[in-house]
């Protein structure tokens, strides 16, 4: 029957009524539910609700429709849509209708159980967006029942407030959006458009009116109290913010209003309830199905982990990764193209997050990773590698600078919150109430963990050579006390000069002081208690304060011998300082450019901890003077020469190149470099000296310091099987280029532009423009020559190519040296690659060319000396001596005689040569005891390895290239003037030798041992993590070192659980003893070897199987009944949680630190995948289901964990991570979704595999939600209907209602489900 019958049956039967015929509803419904095609009914509604409003507004047809509702023939939701569409705006003229309105909408409105099929559904959701223009108010596109439903149910409630409103002559202080049914602001009940003649404002009227705007507060709070309508407004607040907001706003506004009639002052209560309803969306939560050990598993990890206050251990080791990062900073072969700054408060807030922890013990934990980063350089190795200094670095001016980012990250969201209050966008009511106290909090969670510092004092006590500045930080905080206490005291008796102070200081005085000097702090905590003790002042007769030479230079005493000596050992203490030493290194004379430049590398770059990101932008600055106007000739460098030279020597000590490298200074520090080596690089050099190693100032000198501090920012030597390393998972590429450098730099310079003009202290380290090698052709060419080199061999040149000829020159050179150097007897000819040049005549006199055409010409040097000594023509001491003088020539051809011969040794087409003491250097005297100290050490992290040497060790050999370099770089002496050349020749040494079959590392350490004895102890640990580039078992057993170094031994049936787990025991308390051999701890050696492991893809392997075998032991002591103190209660179950998520944080870290992201896309798309398909029967044997859902929970965590180490929790990344993100997340969860699907087999446990899918989604529901929309909304369907499945129906609706907006319906459709 179509629409027009149903409607003239209807009236019919109306009719018949009201003549006195009338017949029970329930003959109605069986008369016209037959004539209906299926139940319920959208045709039926749609006549039904045309007759009521308002032709027909009969009793006996709302006891009808009311019978059709209950008895399931017409849609609730369809109906009820239609009603308010008609009654709402017609609530003054009809207000009988509109309180039977209201009764229904109280009765039906979550009677909307989706019984109908697919079809139906999207008649009913089209009918719906129909009569309430859902998708043009809300821009969105309606075609869901579920969505329909969310819309639905949340239009009623803005409809219902905005009429109360209007009913109560209630004007908001803005224009409420109009909806397509309500009142709005401007609506009149007066101007009804139906029914109006006929309006009679009787008593009876105006009394029920009167009632209605009570009864629809009453409703809404009666609705609002239900779980379902919880979920249903929280799908509108996560999906559509700006329209919940609205809702808030309304209910403030109605809330701040004082009502002038006393019966509407009555309403207040209801206003309150409903206002209270509401709030409870903002922090609604699901509850898990605690009869189940996964919802118990969730909850707990969930909560707080327990944090122990120990002097010795400090903070429960859930903050691991914050120490395992500082250390891995350390690592002198890495330079971060990142600023550490930014790294450590990203982190920092990471794991505040995921913790559940609060900023005291946040910021406690940060201050203790640091603290005992700094204690394990109490007892270093000697060698090239970062010390002290860099540690101080991190501890006294990264972690504050840090913190001051973390702080001033709140601020930003506080003002912003400030901003929406005002523009009525808030995002909660009390939005900006919420952001303030965490505002405040973090602040006195900075303040809380500096104060419970002063606990730790095993960690506190300074290093002696910075316990005087600790003393002195300790000095001034008591003289400030003592000088206001005599302010105080206004007898006048004494004087501020009548105290002497004695030393007290600690590591705790240096760390208030960096906060105060970066206003983190203020100076109230000099008078926290214990904070100077009473004993530091006694009141003795004062020695006169020492003047600081800094006093003596701001008074304008000039720059002589004794003073500029005292500056450089004398760190600066304020900014003022330091910009009249860079006005003087720019504008001064030749030696006062020279002295300023020195100075400003001294101890106020090295360890003026306060003001030390200011030195740094100055010295970066220094590297690119301006161009003064209307400059013309050559390059305005030659000017600054004495400058360049001073601070390029200074700057390329170890230490200062990694203090450069922590605040993130290396792309800037690149492209200052760039324009010097591309300028200086093309001039002929103005002194004929033999040697320009004993020139500062030269042209060459100059060039080559510039260029050799360029390369060491990239590994320019990097050998193809390295390439290859990187682009399969090892380290990130982008690091390794000098292009991507200069994106970084030019991404800089971007985001400089972007800011406000009012910035003080914009970044002006290099040029303010983008720079792209493009524009330095004479860079790019040897830029260019040198990836050909290492690439492929060179190609022959003719003998009229102008390389050719300087090559040719460049070897007549080489050979008149040592023809100078050998007895006349000697018959080695001269090895050039045409004629020689006359050798009686000093040719070096004649090579006056600039350094890249000399630069051009080397390969093919190279390659002529190497092939005559590999044919007998030409000696190695000879050889050895060409390249020395080579180097000395031009100091800047050491990196293309590093990069040549790293790419000849990977080529293996040289003939190995004996180091047998007469062609070639012996290891032989040190090679078995130092064979025996590695093996030592590396027992001692419980890896075992072959002996090297089983036979004649006098017959040991290396590769030609590697013989030869290893030769050249012993020739260089040990002290600092050629400390930049020996830390661009060790790196690329190590590197290549790592490269080579296995004993090569300990030929080449101990040829470099015999050299420098004091080094010894390190070459021993160096050499000892060249086992793992060689070795996959060795790989395989450092790392489960760390991890039983980390937990200790789990021999007993309770250790795992009852003893704390140790930082100190993974990394060490000491990088090495004082004992005659060398120890490090296995963390520590894990890290300077973990980029180098060849296939490091296998790291993910060996890491899943542990925290696995961890997980599945802890539970397995958890669940036992051997000890009555660690029984399965709540409390043990919480500490055995703690334990599985301690082991995934150190599984997630340690796979981090070796491949960065894209071991973690591979974690995601193909480790846990083989990992969840394949049986782990054989290895684990048969465990219980407890240990199978704690290995599922353990794993869940260390996925999520790794993966927002790379990518973070938030959506504030770049496009391309946050696309690689949505990519690697969606093809995990597509997988987990076949699965559920039974398209694939699974090999796990199935508790594992239940465990593993729940528990992820309720860590991604908890800490990552902003992933979750990027899944596909087809796959967030089939793992809700897996959750579903397993009871988990809560779990399920979380993770719908995350989805976006496009999820929304599937969610709504779960609401049922809800008790």
């Amino acid at each position: 029957m179509g629409s027009v019958e149903l409607q003239r049956r209807l009236v019919e039967l109306v009719t018949e009524a009201a003549k006195g015929k009338e017949e029970s509803v329930v003959i109605w419904a069986m008369e016209l539910g037959q004539c209906v095609e299926a139940a319920p009914s959208i045709e039926l509604g749609e006549v039904v609700v045309t007759q009521l409003c308002f032709r027909h507004s009969k009793p006996c047809l709302w006891k009808f429709l009311d019978f059709c509702l209950s008895s399931g023939l017409l849609s609730p939701l369809h109906v009820l849509s239609l009603l308010s569409a008609r009654v709402i705006p017609q609530r003054r003229s009809q207000p009988e209708a509109y309180r039977l309105f209201l009764e229904l909408l109280r009765r039906y409105a979550f009677s909307f159980d989706p019984i109908a099929p697919d079809g139906h559904k999207e008649k009913i959701a089209e009918s719906v967006d129909l009569a309430l223009q859902l998708s043009e108010t809300y821009k969105v596109r309606v075609v869901e029942f579920g969505h329909a439903l969310v819309l639905f149910f949340f239009s009623i409630i803005i409809s219902l407030i905005d009429s109360t409103l209007d009913d109560w002559g209630l004007k908001t202080s803005r224009k409420r959006p109009r909806l397509a049914f309500g009142g709005s602001s401007d609506h009149d009940g007066g101007i009804d458009s139906i029914g109006n003649e006929k309006f009679i404002s009787n008593e009876h009227q105006e009394r029920i009116r009167t009632m209605n705007s009570f009864l629809a507060i009453e409703v809404l709070g009666k609705l609002t109290e239900s779980r379902k309508a919880l979920v249903l407004l929280r799908l509108v607040h996560l999906n559509m913010p700006e329209k919940f907001n609205g809702l808030l706003q309304r209910l403030r506004f109605l809330e701040a209003r004082q009502f002038a009639s006393s019966d509407l002052n009555s309403a207040v209560q209801l206003l309150a309830r409903l206002s209270v309803q509401l709030q409870r969306v903002l922090g609604f939560e699901y509850q898990l199905n605690k009869r189940q050990l996964i919802g118990v598993l969730l909850d707990i990890g969930s909560q707080k982990p327990p944090f122990h206050f120990n002097s010795g251990f400090g903070p429960s080791t859930c903050w691991v990764p914050l120490d395992i990062y500082m250390e891995n900073t350390m690592d002198g072969k890495q330079l971060s193209i990142k600023s550490a700054i930014n790294i450590h408060a990203e982190g920092i807030m990471k794991l505040q997050v995921i913790n559940q922890a609060s900023w005291q013990e946040t910021f406690l934990a940060l201050w203790l990773s640091a603290l005992r980063l700094v204690q394990r350089e109490r007892d270093p190795l000697e060698g090239p590698v970062p010390h002290l200094e860099s540690r101080l670095c991190v501890l006294l001016s990264i972690v504050p600078l840090a913190i001051a980012k973390v702080l001033e990250d709140e601020a930003n969201l506080n003002s912003s919150s400030l901003k929406d209050t005002a523009s009525g966008n808030a995002e909660n009511g009390d939005g900006h109430e919420m952001n303030s106290k965490a505002n405040t909090s973090r602040k006195h969670g900075l303040i809380s963990s500096l104060k419970v510092l002063g606990n730790f004092s095993g960690l506190l006590c300074p290093p002696s050579s910075v316990s005087d500045s600790a003393n002195s930080a300790a000095t001034k905080a008591a003289r400030f006390i003592h000088n206001s206490n005599n302010e105080k005291d206004a007898s006048g008796g004494g004087s501020c000069g009548d105290t002497c102070i004695k030393a007290g200081g600690d590591m705790r005085h240096l760390i208030v002081e960096a906060c105060i000097a970066r206003n983190l702090i203020d100076i109230s905590a000099y008078f926290w208690p214990g904070y100077v003790s009473a004993s530091m002042i006694s009141p003795l007769n004062t020695s006169s304060v020492q003047k600081s030479p800094w006093s003596t230079f701001m008074e304008g005493a000039p720059l002589r011998d004794s003073l500029i000596n005292s500056l450089i050992m004398t760190p600066a203490s304020s900014l003022e300082e330091i910009e009249k030493l860079y006005h003087i290194a720019l504008n001064g004379s030749q030696e006062e450019k020279s002295a300023a430049a020195k100075i400003l590398c001294g101890a106020s770059l090295r360890s003026g901890w306060n003001i030390q990101e200011h030195v740094v932008q100055f010295v970066v600055k220094l590297l690119c003077p301006p161009v003064p106007p209307n400059h013309t000739g050559p390059s305005h460098l030659i000017d600054h020469m004495s400058m360049l030279s001073a601070i390029l020597f200074e700057a390329s000590t170890v230490d200062t190149v990694h203090i450069l490298s922590l605040h993130g200074m290396v792309p800037e520090v690149a492209a200052s470099l760039i324009p010097i080596c591309e300028d200086l690089g093309s001039l002929k050099p103005t002194s004929n000296n033999k040697s320009s190693m004993g020139d500062e100032s030269s042209v060459y000198m100059v060039f080559s310091l510039a260029f050799l501090f360029l390369l060491r920012l990239w590994k320019f030597y990097r050998p193809p099987l390295e390439q290859f390393i990187a682009e399969r998972g090892g380290a990130v590429v982008g690091e390794l280029t000098l292009e991507y450098l200069l994106i970084l730099h030019n991404n800089h310079v971007a985001s400089a532009w972007n800011e406000t003009n009012s910035s003080a202290h914009q970044n002006e380290s290099a040029s303010e423009k983008p720079m792209y090698i493009d524009s330095y052709p004479k860079l790019q060419a040897w830029y260019s020559q040198n990836k050909s080199c290492v690439a492929s061999t060179l190609s022959a040149l003719s003998s009229g190519n102008p390389v050719h000829e300087v090559a040719n020159k460049i070897l007549s050179m080489i050979y008149w040296k040592m023809t100078r150097s050998r007895t006349p007897s000697s018959n080695s000819p001269a090895p050039s690659s045409g004629s020689p040049v006359d050798v009686g005549e000093d040719v070096n006199q004649r090579l006056m060319l600039p350094a890249w055409d000399v630069l051009e010409a080397i390969p093919f040097v190279l390659e002529a000396i190497l092939t005559a000594c590999s044919h007998g023509r030409l000696s190695s001491r000879d050889l050895t001596t060409g390249l020395r003088d080579l180097v000395e020539f031009l100091p800047a051809s050491l990196a293309t005689i590093i990069s040549y011969f790293s790419a000849e040794v990977t080529r293996g087409i040289w003939k190995p040569v004996p180091m047998n003491g007469t062609d070639w250097p012996s290891p032989a005297a040190i090679l078995k005891s130092v064979e025996s100290e590695i093996k030592e050490i590396l027992e001692a992290v419980g890896v075992s390895v072959p002996s090297c040497f089983t036979g004649n060790i006098s017959t040991v050999i290396l590769p030609l290239p590697l013989a030869a370099l290893v030769s050249l770089t012993i020739t260089f002496k040990l002290e600092k003037s050629v400390e930049y050349i020996h830390a661009v020749a060790g790196l690329a040494l190590e590197n290549c030798a790592s490269g080579c079959p296995w004993p090569s590392m300990p030929i080449v350490g101990c040829l470099w041992a015999q050299k420098v004895r004091r080094w010894h102890h390190f070459i021993v640990v160096s050499c000892s993590r060249s086992v793992f580039t060689q070795n996959k078992d060795a790989v395989a057993q450092l790392l489960r070192s760390c991890f039983s170094s980390f937990f200790g031994s789990h021999h007993t049936s309770t250790s795992l659980l009852s003893s704390q787990s140790s930082v100190s025991g993974l990394l060490g308390y000491t990088i090495a003893g004082c004992s005659a051999h060398p120890s490090v701890a296995p963390g520590f050696l894990y890290l300077r070897s973990c980029r180098t492991i060849p296939v490091v893809q296998y790291v993910n392997n060996v890491i899943v199987e542990l925290v696995s075998e961890y997980a599945c032991k802890l539970a397995s002591k958890w669940a036992s009944t051997d000890s009555t103190r660690l029984n399965s209660t709540q409390a043990s179950l919480s500490l055995a949680v703690s334990k599985a998520k301690e082991a995934a944080t150190l599984g997630a870290c340690l796979l981090c630190v070796a491949g960065g992201v894209r071991l973690v896309q591979e974690l995601y798309r193909e480790t846990i995948p083989t990992w969840l398909l394949s049986s782990k029967e054989e290895k684990l044997g048969k465990a219980s289901s407890v240990s199978r859902v704690m290995e599922g929970y353990a794993m869940a965590y260390l996925v999520i964990l790794a993966g927002s180490i790379e990518w973070g929790f938030g959506d504030k990344l770049p496009a391309c991570a946050l696309s690689r993100r949505a990519s690697i997340v969606g093809i995990h969860m597509d997988f987990l979704a076949g699965v559920l699907e039974g398209n694939i087999s699974l090999g796990c446990d199935p508790a594992t595999w239940k465990s593993y899918v729940s528990c992820l989604v309720g860590l991604m529901v908890n800490f990552a939600p902003t992933w979750i929309k990027d899944v596909k909304v087809e796959t967030l369907r089939k793992l809700a209907g897996g959750l579903r499945g397993w009871h988990e129906c809560e779990l399920a609706l979380s993770l719908l209602e995350r989805g976006g907006a496009s999820a929304i319906g599937s969610a709504a459709e779960l609401v049922n489900v809800l008790s």
